[in-house]
């Protein structure tokens, strides 16, 4: 599953991102899933909040980044939440094809990714998050406190860790997938 990687989280609104390496892993997950003719999903946010740059009227902020189209009969799921699943035909797909495991990457770590990721161990499917396929931004909490893109990153991964997903990098999976 490749997550929301679009043109709108290449706006500074986001603030300050870790792993500007994302993109290459994604693809490089995405060339060898399309050489073994595995099952591709994509999500697409199509925000209803007008100041977003991933809302639904811009044109731009919505389109897949270059380095990750999808390809015509590649399954694409729009959605105007964090999850994959809510509200989209996710799950009847995953069902229909008999998928019982799912790797995710995308974008970004505190939002769609860590969402999804939830949704999916507790809907039952064997989850691989790749860590250095997806990426976050800084943020600042309701008291003021800085935290930057790396430690939001790396506790959402923590958090995610055995009880909803396995995390593994890049290499790890591309290991696994050709043993």
């Amino acid at each position: 599953m490749i997550l929301d990687v679009q043109k709108g989280f290449d706006d500074p609104y986001w603030g300050k991102r870790n792993n500007q390496q994302a993109e290459k892993n994604i693809a490089r997950l995405l060339t060898e899933w399309r050489n073994k003719k595995g099952h591709i999903i994509y999500s697409q946010h199509m925000s209803v909040q007008p100041d977003s740059p991933l809302h639904y009227k811009n044109k731009v902020g919505t389109q897949f980044k270059d380095s990750i189209q999808p390809l015509q009969l590649e399954t694409i799921f729009q959605k105007n939440v964090n999850s994959a699943f809510i509200g989209t035909g996710l799950e009847t797909y995953l069902k229909d094809q008999q998928i019982k495991s799912v790797v995710i990457t995308g974008l970004s770590t505190q939002h769609c990714i860590s969402t999804t990721t939830r949704m999916s161990g507790n809907l039952g499917y064997q989850t691989f998050l790749v860590s250095d396929a997806t990426a976050a931004f800084e943020t600042t909490d309701q008291k003021g406190n800085y935290y930057d893109a790396d430690s939001i990153h790396n506790y959402e991964l923590a958090m995610l860790q055995n009880e909803f997903a396995t995390i593994l990098t890049t290499e790890e999976i591309l290991s696994e997938w050709n043993s």
